[in-house]
């Protein structure tokens, strides 16, 4: 039986950089390394002078694995082109916060890896940011979800009363400016899409669905919202539950598959982030949708999945951008 990775024995397989970089290698390409420039696998590592490491550009010393192209010539590593491109930041480290990352079941905040990594708050922050990126980079987004699919609403955000007295509005009351979030789950495989919504209408929600799902050869779940009347004809079977009413299970359909995915969500916001803004929520709900959809694979399977889709990189411009 192959003993269950642990970010302790992960530390202790990647003591220095080299290990790291062999360690990524085989995680993102296996036995067959491929040209980060043409995709071509006819390559070859170059050793470095010492064998051990090499000289850089700014004259430091660099244990950095690099390979050459034989079709295109050129020069690369394991981390061109993906979300760790020019990080400044030990590969060894960026490993092993990955691994603490996605093994975490209610995520890890920004301010807990600069403690136990020993980097800079903007660096973590950085960083949590990009692997979300990753994770939301699932493979399956490209076909539409076919079968049952659950789909509800919830509204992310405090509440009014819970506000300084300036902010809660007229009366002390205010009107919830919460942001809606819609998500669609599948019974079945389990896979989860969540989108940050401007509005809850039939026609936001119908976008949404045409996008993602195989409407004609799907059943949909759902709760009483008016929006889903009309939409619901368009599937196979549509059936609803009354929550109003107390009803939560209606022959086989229900939305319990979907509420136990935003209280999920919401405590993990409530309990490891305290606050998220709406300009990067989508993330967050990219990170959860894998979580949920992954919840029965091992930490270091999960850990294989991102490293498999971390193609592009986050830079700091873009994610600071208004």
């Amino acid at each position: 039986m192959k003993q269950r990775v642990t970010i302790a024995s992960l530390s202790r397989e990647i003591v220095t950089e080299a290990d790291a970089y062999r360690h990524l290698e085989t995680l993102r390409w296996g036995d067959t390394p491929e040209c980060a420039h043409c995709g071509s696998t006819t390559v070859r590592l170059i050793p470095p002078a010492n064998g051990i490491s090499r000289k850089t550009a700014s004259g430091s010393m660099s244990e950095r694995r690099v390979w050459k192209c034989s079709e295109c010539r050129k020069q690369f590593s394991v981390i061109t082109g993906t979300m760790m491109h020019a990080t400044k930041v030990p590969v060894r480290t960026w490993l092993l916060v990955i691994f603490d990352m996605i093994s975490a079941k209610n995520g890890i905040a920004a301010r807990e890896v600069e403690r136990k990594y020993g980097v800079a708050p903007r660096t973590a922050w950085h960083m949590l940011h990009r692997i979300r990126q990753a994770m939301s980079n699932q493979k399956s987004l490209i076909y539409s979800m076919t079968g049952t699919i659950v789909a509800d609403e919830t509204y992310i955000g405090g509440k009014p009363a819970n506000r300084h007295g300036h902010k809660r509005g007229v009366g002390g009351q205010g009107v919830s400016d919460k942001t809606p979030v819609l998500s669609l789950v599948n019974e079945v495989t389990g896979e989860v899409r969540s989108k940050v919504m401007v509005s809850v209408t039939g026609a936001t929600i119908r976008k949404f669905m045409a996008e993602n799902v195989n409407m004609a050869g799907s059943r949909l779940w759902t709760d009483e919202g008016s929006w889903y009347i009309a939409l619901g004809q368009e599937f196979a079977v549509h059936q609803s539950v009354n929550h109003s009413a107390g009803q939560y299970v209606r022959n086989s359909a229900s939305t319990n598959m979907a509420e136990g995915y935003f209280a999920q969500f919401k405590r993990s916001l409530d309990g490891t982030h305290h606050h998220v803004t709406v300009k990067h929520l989508h993330r967050y709900l990219g990170e959860f949708d894998f979580r949920y959809y992954t919840c029965k694979m091992s930490d270091y399977g999960r850990m294989r999945t991102v490293i498999g889709q971390m193609e592009g990189r986050l830079s700091y411009k873009r994610v600071t951008a208004a």
